[in-house]
């Protein structure tokens, strides 16, 4: 299928990411929120970074303000009833992602390509509510998008391989790598990377270190640029929470238990970058820890 138009469900750090990738790589991009507020945001957002990857050289000011001119949004979702490929990416709540499915199914084109940007959730559960499980996949972007270079493609057990193709095609003309996942729970990069998180934050429940020792640890240690308790204020505590819950229920297995510490600042609403206080209060003018 030719893909011309493409509609993104949520306009916060995941949407206006992948709005801004698939404008840049030519696409018209419908971008809905329940937001008027948020949609103003995310284009501003989306504005600000496009001019910044053009003031480095990374593209051209010309390329910048086009796809600027490609991104339209809109308060009803109905309205991405009419576009090529929908990419949802909303709340990582199973629940969240059905009512938007089941709202938008009445408008669908017959052809119209439905995918998630979901980090954990199962493909082939949420194909199954829809009229279309073998036009629907898993699309999953990673964070911040404009600057990652992986997509994980994950099939549902439903999914046919001219849609698989077609969602490949978008990665390739989006100048990015895809990495084909099977549908168990949290794909690859999750699958790996959460249980590091959350081990992590049993290291710091149980007193081994601190906040700023962990993080040192893995960064000069292992050399990764970011440590996983940084990291997970990146993320968003509650994100990786959910993930976690996702891995544990559906593999049934202890050793992907959440850490209790990890639940309690969910519970507190310190949820990282995105509230100000996670691992790190984030209020002054540097992080700081908070344990």
């Amino acid at each position: 299928m030719d893909i011309r138009t493409v509609g993104v469900v949520g306009a916060g750090q995941m949407g206006n990411g992948i709005a801004h990738v698939m404008a840049l790589a030519g696409y018209d991009v419908l971008m809905t929120d329940i937001s008027e507020d948020a949609l103003r945001r995310a284009l501003d957002l989306i504005e600000g970074n496009l001019m910044r990857q053009a003031s480095r050289g990374k593209i051209s000011e010309a390329d910048a303000k086009a796809a600027i001119g490609r991104i339209s949004t809109t308060l009803k979702l109905s309205d991405l009833g009419q576009t090529d490929l929908v990419i949802e990416a909303a709340t990582e709540r199973e629940s969240v992602k059905q009512a938007i499915f089941d709202d938008l199914l009445p408008h669908l084109k017959p052809d119209t390509i439905l995918t998630s940007n979901t980090s954990s959730i199962s493909i082939t559960r949420l194909a199954s509510r829809t009229d279309r499980p073998e036009k629907f996949m898993g699309f999953h972007f990673m964070n911040p998008v404009p600057v990652m270079q992986l997509v994980e493609l994950i099939r549902g057990i439903a999914t046919d391989e001219a849609t698989y193709q077609t969602c490949r095609g978008v990665v390739d003309r989006l100048g990015k790598t895809a990495a084909s996942a099977e549908d168990f729970p949290a794909f690859i990069v999750n699958r790996i990377l959460m249980p590091m998180i959350n081990e992590a934050v049993y290291t710091l429940y149980e007193g081994v270190g601190s906040v700023d020792s962990i993080d040192k640890a893995m960064k000069l240690g292992t050399n990764h640029p970011m440590g996983p308790l940084e990291l997970a204020d990146f993320i968003g505590l509650d994100t990786c929470l959910a993930i976690m819950n996702v891995l544990h229920d559906g593999l049934a297995d202890t050793k992907y238990r959440p850490c209790p510490l990890l639940t309690k600042y969910v519970e507190a609403g310190w949820l990282g970058r995105k509230t100000q206080r996670g691992f790190y209060d984030y209020r002054g003018e540097m992080p700081v820890p908070t344990r």
